[in-house]
């Protein structure tokens, strides 16, 4: 499979992007632009939301402790170390933000009963309602915006933010971001 992947890939990048030896298609060209003018808009969005949660009332959680508790739905109890590193969050910020989830009822600390040396986190029933309920109330917006693309462009769509994600972390791991020409006009883009 690797092999047919690698194939396909090489097909497909020497028919429609930089990576190919021919003048670079003008409709490719122009969807590259869309595509990273969308992923700016979006990540302005994100922005936009995070600073507004520095706003928040004492009982309100963040979206970033939205996230957390995501992951505790999806893992079961963890320790603050393991849920900063699935979260991608320092281990102190996410002690304070387990402090304020732990005060509005939405999380409990206990040792672990495996190795007693370790606290846990886990949702409360409380949290596990409240992050239910915040998860439905996302499905909801989302199948509004989404309803009209089929599953091979939400698929898609998946793969290409999946691999948008790894250039962001490949970047972030090394320090620099990369001067190929695809790399400047997805920045200038």
């Amino acid at each position: 499979m690797g092999e047919s992947k690698s194939k396909s890939m090489t097909t497909v990048k020497s028919q429609r992007g930089p990576a190919s030896t021919s003048a670079p298609d003008p409709a490719w060209e122009a969807a590259f632009v869309e595509l990273g003018s969308a992923l700016r808009t979006m990540v302005r969005g994100i922005s936009r939301r995070r600073g507004r949660d520095t706003h928040l009332g004492d009982s309100e959680i963040s979206h970033a402790q939205f996230e957390l508790l995501i992951e505790l739905c999806e893992h079961g109890e963890m320790a603050a170390g393991e849920l900063a590193a699935a979260a991608h969050l320092t281990p102190a910020t996410v002690t304070q933000m387990l402090d304020h989830l732990a005060d509005c009822g939405h999380v409990e600390r206990a040792r672990s009963v495996v190795d007693r040396r370790v606290v846990v986190t886990r949702l409360t029933p409380e949290g596990e309602r409240l992050m239910l309920a915040k998860r439905e109330i996302w499905r909801t917006l989302w199948e509004a915006a989404l309803g009209d693309f089929s599953t091979k462009e939400m698929l898609t769509a998946a793969r290409v933010l999946q691999r948008l994600g790894a250039v962001f972390e490949e970047q972030k791991e090394s320090g620099e971001v990369a001067k190929t020409e695809a790399g400047e006009a997805a920045l200038s883009a």
